[in-house]
């Protein structure tokens, strides 16, 4: 038997609404000597274990190779330039991806002992100022530096202001250059309370708060957009399904107004002419695109909206303005799609002033296979502003095949390539479905590697299924890595995505949160029914919300799986309540923390209130010690409980990674050590020695 390090269990029970809810390890939550003792502790006693599989320099090689093919950050235009991040430089070229003039090291931005992460870059308009986003502990929280393009300068006009993360798009700049908006802390990070701030060059000491019309009482995030001409600005609030909450016409100097707030659909777009042109799922599970007066006196009303786009079977998910068109993407049975539409009565052209915006179809964009496109993980993240190149850049990948990068030109027949994927998997891709308890058919891919024999083979499961995100086929180093390592990857679409709509979220979201689980267990059963897999061979991932579905997972059928690996998890949902950000996360995807019934549901839907004795599989459980959004703690509080009501020979794990977060402000290589380890886990459990 594995000799833990030791965890005191404390008499400590909490009423939450009302209901006495027992927590043993509630000291496991601070941040004592104690308690980084005893995480220290944890993770020699995993390094010792995963070691002595012996699978380690094995896992690190086939990171580090699969990682060549990582999803690049795409260049940034502003004013005839592009701007992007290369190794430690950020360049500035006439051409994405020409040859650059290094403008800035991203090491100026180090602090001793912390490498500085880029969260975001945003040039100006005019390309004359570019402004980052930089962390340093990988917690996501950034500041603002400003950098003068021509002269490679370090302004000392920006912001003290932290951003507690890059979901608000970085700064929002003026069409004309002079300053910009942006989303920032208004108090301690832990408090997660944000708002708009207004900067403008030149200016030093404390940024300006605009004052915008939100919701009372929303914690969401908020983005500010500008038209063209710099007549409209529009405020578009909540991350997850944004809708343009405020107006405000810059021309006659009026204060914001309200705009839409009663409506739970999303609305996102951008200000075309005079009106707010949008996608939205409102009324069309699968998505429309609609135009929105802004002048409109009742915009809530529907019947106001005109219908550009109507639904159709693709799901549409996003708009990009590249001049007098806009890119409309979405996805078919989870597979990427790009339309073109021609736009009169677009910003910026003063003939179409005050003339009503019209759409006609031009064309399809054509990929290079079923794949997906290199999206932002929020809508409201990827509302960026028409950036004047007249070029719409995206990246590309499939299951198999690396990121590639192409430019598409409006008129175009073809897309430019202008980088090639790095990495190809031999692996086949079969597209797949299981029967879920109620009957909802629920897609999986699975990919299986070349030469491998016929019969039950270690698979792993990867899926999210919450806050309407898709999970999509696209590559991911560590998963492609697992496969060349010789195991099936099975990408499962659960309900509480976004991939097949509004109704598919919403399925399994708020009082229906269970559902997922009932579909993640249809897919693994079908796995085994087909002959794909066995239990002796199943594992299963998942990150953030997708660690909640693990933990789920092990504690309801340990007997179901070889090994399980949470990454930066969300464990224990009752404790959640008492951190700010977490309870904002669980008040807008669980339901109201205040209510005995919905604590009740978050109670039996908590891994860490779920743990019993049993004979667990292998469990590895990693995390971040800055980690804003699933704080440690979260970990830390579910393997002390797993490891005492572990009744079986197989490890319980926890490593928690210094300067580590959420993931997107983590450094690479700190990055590539948890991947490294995730992997080297894997194989030892379930016996894979490498390529097949």
């Amino acid at each position: 038997m594995i000799a833990y390090p030791p965890a005191r269990v404390d008499d400590v029970v909490e009423r939450v609404a009302g209901i006495p809810i027992p927590d043993p390890y509630r000291w496991l939550e601070g941040e004592t000597e104690e308690v980084r003792a005893w995480q220290r502790a944890q993770a020699e006693l995993a390094a010792d274990v995963i070691g002595a599989a012996g699978k380690t320099d094995a896992a690190r090689a086939l990171i580090v190779e699969h990682e060549r093919g990582a999803r690049p950050d795409l260049p940034r235009h502003g004013g005839g330039r592009w701007f992007r991040m290369e190794g430690d430089s950020v360049l500035v070229a006439s051409e994405p991806y020409g040859a650059g003039r290094e403008l800035v090291a991203l090491s100026t931005f180090d602090e001793p002992g912390r490498s500085a992460v880029l969260s975001w870059l945003a040039p100006s308009p005019d390309g004359r100022v570019l402004a980052l986003g930089v962390c340093t502990d990988g917690s996501e929280h950034n500041s603002i530096r400003l950098v003068d393009v021509d002269t490679g300068r370090i302004r000392d006009d920006a912001p003290a202001e932290i951003l507690h993360s890059a979901w608000g798009g970085g700064v929002s700049w003026l069409p004309d250059g002079a300053g910009f908006f942006f989303l920032a802390l208004a108090g301690s990070a832990a408090d997660f309370r944000q708002v708009v701030y207004r900067r403008m060059l030149g200016d030093h000491g404390p940024s300006a708060v605009e004052d915008i019309p939100v919701p009372a009482g929303s914690r969401e995030y908020t983005r500010i957009q500008f038209s063209r001409d710099g007549r409209w600005a529009v405020a578009s609030h909540r991350v997850g399904t944004p809708i343009p909450v405020a107006v405000r016409d810059l021309a006659s100097r009026a204060p914001w107004r309200r705009f839409i707030h009663d409506c739970a659909d999303t609305i996102a777009g951008h200000i075309v002419g005079d009106a707010y042109v949008a996608v939205t799922d409102h009324g069309s599970p699968r998505g429309r695109v609609v135009a929105i007066d802004l002048d409109e006196p009742h915009p809530e009303d529907t019947s106001t909206w005109r219908v550009l786009v109507p639904e159709s079977e693709t799901v549409l998910r996003s708009l990009t303005p590249v001049g007098g068109h806009l890119y409309l993407s979405g996805f078919a049975e989870t597979a990427a799609r790009i339309r073109v539409l021609s736009v009169a009565g677009a910003d910026g052209d003063p003939r179409d002033r005050g003339a009503e915006v019209r759409c006609a179809d031009a064309g399809e964009v054509p990929l290079p296979a079923d794949g997906a496109l290199g999206a932002s993980f929020f809508p409201l993240t990827g509302l960026d502003p028409d950036d004047g190149s007249g070029e719409f850049l995206f990246a590309f990948s499939t299951l198999t095949t690396s990121w590639s990068v192409h430019r598409h030109r409006p008129g175009d027949d073809r897309v430019d390539e202008l980088i090639a994927p790095a990495v190809r998997v031999a692996a086949s891709v079969e597209y797949r479905s299981a029967t879920s308890a109620d009957g909802t058919a629920v897609p999986y891919h699975v990919v299986r590697p070349d030469g491998l024999p016929a019969g039950p083979a270690p698979a792993l499961i990867s899926a999210y299924g919450a806050a309407g995100i898709p999970t999509l086929p696209g590559y991911q180093p560590d998963l492609a890595a697992f496969v060349t390592a010789g195991g099936t990857v099975v990408q499962a679409y659960l309900r509480g995505g976004g991939e097949f709509g509004r109704d598919w979220f919403r399925a399994a979201d708020r009082e229906n949160r269970r559902v997922r689980d009932a579909d993640l267990l249809a897919v693994a059963q079908d796995l085994i029914a087909q002959g794909t897999s066995e239990p002796r061979m199943l594992a299963l991932t998942g990150g953030s919300d997708g660690g909640l579905m693990c933990g789920v997972a092990v504690t309801e059928h340990p007997q179901l799986w070889c090994a399980v690996l949470p990454r930066a998890p969300l464990l224990d949902l009752i404790g959640g309540i008492r951190i700010p950000y977490l309870e904002f996360v669980i008040r807008k995807a669980w339901g109201d923390p205040g209510d005995p019934a919905d604590v009740e549901r978050l109670r039996r839907s908590s891994p860490y209130e779920l743990v019993a004795p049993a004979a667990f599989p292998t469990v590895y459980v990693q995390a971040g010690d800055t980690d804003p959004r699933c704080p440690p703690a979260q970990a830390r509080k579910f393997v002390a409980r797993m490891q005492a009501a572990q009744r079986g020979e197989q490890p319980i794990l926890l490593h928690v990674f210094e300067n580590a977060g959420h993931g997107a402000g983590t450094s690479a290589a700190v990055l590539q050590a948890q991947d490294a380890e995730w992997l080297a886990v894997l194989m030892g459990a379930l016996g894979l020695s490498g390529p097949v």
